[in-house]
């Protein structure tokens, strides 16, 4: 069962129901990354100040209902993050079932994003 990663809020994963995001009405899709690292480094390069506290959906792929398509990024992958790696695009909502686990962005004293934690459980 292969895993993606899904950065999104807090409160759009307690709201219920599955998955979306803006993303997928302007791009037709939603952006996943494939690792912890990937994902902790678009976190760096986009959340750095986030409005709202944000957590990672464990994404089991095949339980999603939509294509999955492994695409380079657009126009250049984050900082850290080697032009060879390949970004999941979800080309339709994440039906909540297929989240395996939820997972928090650990941040150090500087603020900048240094790992996942399992302290969420709540959903």
């Amino acid at each position: 069962m292969p895993h993606i990663l899904h950065l999104t809020e807090l409160s759009r994963w307690r709201a219920g129901g599955d998955v979306h995001a803006a993303s997928l009405s302007t791009q037709g899709f939603l952006h996943a990354s494939p690792d912890e690292s990937t994902m902790l480094a678009v976190a760096r390069a986009f959340y750095s100040e986030p409005e709202e506290p944000l957590v990672v959906l464990v994404v089991d792929t095949d339980l999603v209902d939509a294509e999955v398509r492994w695409e380079e990024a657009d126009p250049a992958p984050p900082p850290g993050v080697g032009p060879d790696v390949r970004f999941p695009h979800v080309l339709g909502p994440i039906p909540r079932r297929a989240v395996v686990g939820v997972r928090g962005l650990g941040r150090d004293d500087r603020g900048r994003y240094t790992g996942l934690e399992d302290v969420l459980h709540d959903d």
